[in-house]
């Protein structure tokens, strides 16, 4: 129940303790059911025909279908008691401690977060697969029988983002295969290898070969970080979404050490993505926690179908040239 609670405070946009639907398909919308078969799940959970759902309808409808996550979420709540009881300790702690006592706290730190972070990889590489599966299934037959989900810790995040890179529904593969024919059903996957291996052939043709430079020795503070994310927009929310967009911008153009911002719009679709470039790493944590960058967070909880997606990379401060042009 208290899982529950939770989920209804975060749904619950005016704190009257229930969920319209509006609330319930802003949250519980995954990019896979339709606003059709989301209204039926509504219908479904809300058993006293209210037109609203309340903490005991989701707690009643989810608990029969919890299985082996009745247990994954009793043992997170575990945890979560757990890491706030060490936090505290470490607080009253941390100061008396000795150079080395305070050296082995920040290391345990460091590591407890590397676990959790090892741990949401693989748990996101795994929503991931599913959702494009049942996409794929609802496009068509999927010849593929079993599931295919990476559970190789820190590594699944990076093959997450490899998969995704190929994935049909890619934003940025739509753009490059724009005004080509529509994907077979069938071949879907056979397309994309098939235009690898000509890229491949080209390549062997030409006798291209990558030589071995010399190993560039470079300053902690001398690469800059591109940052790209993609939104999509509810259709109805597109005009208050530009608004906040635009805001926004205008502070981080302003902010010390942003280099540039991007905006593009796929054509006929209400996605964005945007293009961030700052001077380091430590630039861009610094923009996170200021108010105006947590009040655009805080709106596209509102105005987006699906939970943003977030990649960062680091190039070298050398590669991007400043002048007045």
């Amino acid at each position: 129940m208290s899982i529950f609670i939770d989920i209804l405070r975060r749904a619950d946009k005016n704190d009257d303790g229930k969920l319209s639907f509006d609330e319930f398909k802003a949250y519980f919308s995954d990019g896979v059911l339709t606003a059709e078969e989301l209204k039926e799940l509504f219908h479904t959970i809300d058993t006293h025909n209210t037109d609203n759902v309340d903490t005991d309808e989701l707690c009643e409808y989810f608990s029969q279908h919890l299985g082996e996550y009745e247990n994954v979420l009793a043992a997170l709540e575990d945890l979560n008691l757990s890491i706030l009881k060490a936090m505290d300790k470490t607080k009253k702690d941390y100061q008396e401690s000795t150079h080395l006592e305070q050296f082995v706290t920040r290391f345990l730190l460091k590591e407890t977060t590397n676990q959790l972070h090892s741990l949401q990889s693989s748990l996101e590489c795994a929503m991931e697969t599913t959702a494009e599966q049942t996409r794929q299934e609802k496009q068509g037959p999927v010849k593929p029988d079993v599931l295919s989900i990476q559970w190789s810790g820190r590594r699944s995040n990076r093959r997450l983002q490899r998969n995704s890179s190929l994935s049909p529904n890619n934003p940025l593969l739509s753009l490059v295969n724009a005004g080509t024919p529509l994907y077979e059903e069938d071949s879907q996957w056979m397309t994309q290898v098939n235009r690898l291996q000509k890229l491949i052939d080209r390549l062997e043709q030409k006798e291209i070969r990558l030589e071995p430079v010399e190993e560039e020795v470079l300053e902690s503070k001398s690469h800059i970080l591109i940052v790209q994310r993609q939104l999509a927009v509810l259709d109805e929310e597109l005009e208050e979404f530009r608004a906040a967009l635009r805001q926004y911008m205008d502070c981080a153009c302003a902010q010390t050490g942003c280099l540039h911002i991007s905006v593009q719009r796929l054509a006929n679709e209400s996605r964005f993505i945007l293009y961030e470039f700052w001077e380091h790493n430590n630039v861009w944590k610094n923009h996170l926690q200021t108010n105006y960058s947590k009040t655009f967070q805080r709106g596209n909880v509102d105005f987006l179908e699906t939970p943003e997606i977030i990649t960062t990379m680091l190039v070298p401060a050398s590669w991007w040239v400043l002048n007045n042009n």
